[in-house]
């Protein structure tokens, strides 16, 4: 069973997928967590802020871990490229284009009036960045080269989510995919 705590952080991340930081109240964040409304500053004693930052870099965690498993299944990295790019577009279809990123959600809210949770959003950034960074590199792409690379991909994703869920349609998930996959093959050709 999933304790109190646990429960908390994945109702926060999931609310803050579909409503983003500000949309998303503690009353919203208990009922869907079916906790007690005491156990948020019990556990968060910082309130909001800390349980955002801290549910970032849980959720942060699991779609780093999510991703590779699709990216690493896949025989090489430009395969596992195409296979992310595909794989967030189903995800997105499947979810009625609710279920997207929730950093990026969070990050675009509060990049610019939360110091803690612009912080938490970027370590989350950078793990995701020096993981396709150091499959790059072991590929045969060198390490400036590698993590430019890094950059656009990861870019073209959080900026594909972005269109893909206005849109209400894959059609960017797919066009940057390419880009992407494009971007990879320039590397290891480089």
């Amino acid at each position: 069973m999933t304790g109190t705590r646990e429960r908390i952080l994945d109702a926060t991340a999931e609310l803050f997928r579909i409503r983003g930081y500000c949309a998303t109240g503690m009353k919203q964040v208990v009922a869907r967590a079916e906790a007690p409304f005491g156990s948020v500053y019990h556990f968060f004693p910082g309130g909001k802020e800390q349980l955002a930052a801290e549910s970032i870099e849980r959720a942060g965690r699991h779609y780093h871990d999510l991703v590779l498993a699709v990216f690493d299944a896949e025989p090489d990295v430009i395969a596992g490229t195409r296979a992310v790019f595909d794989g967030a577009g189903e995800v997105l279809r499947t979810s009625g284009y609710a279920d997207a990123c929730p950093i990026a959600t969070v990050a675009l809210e509060v990049a610019s009036t939360s110091e803690p949770l612009r912080h938490a959003s970027d370590r989350v950034f950078e793990s995701w960045l020096a993981s396709l960074r150091a499959r790059l590199v072991a590929a045969g792409v060198d390490a400036a080269t590698a993590r430019s690379v890094a950059i656009s991909v990861v870019a073209l994703l959080e900026g594909a989510f972005l269109l893909s869920r206005t849109a209400r349609t894959t059609e960017a998930m797919a066009a940057t995919g390419d880009a992407a996959v494009a971007l990879v093959e320039a590397a290891l050709a480089g």
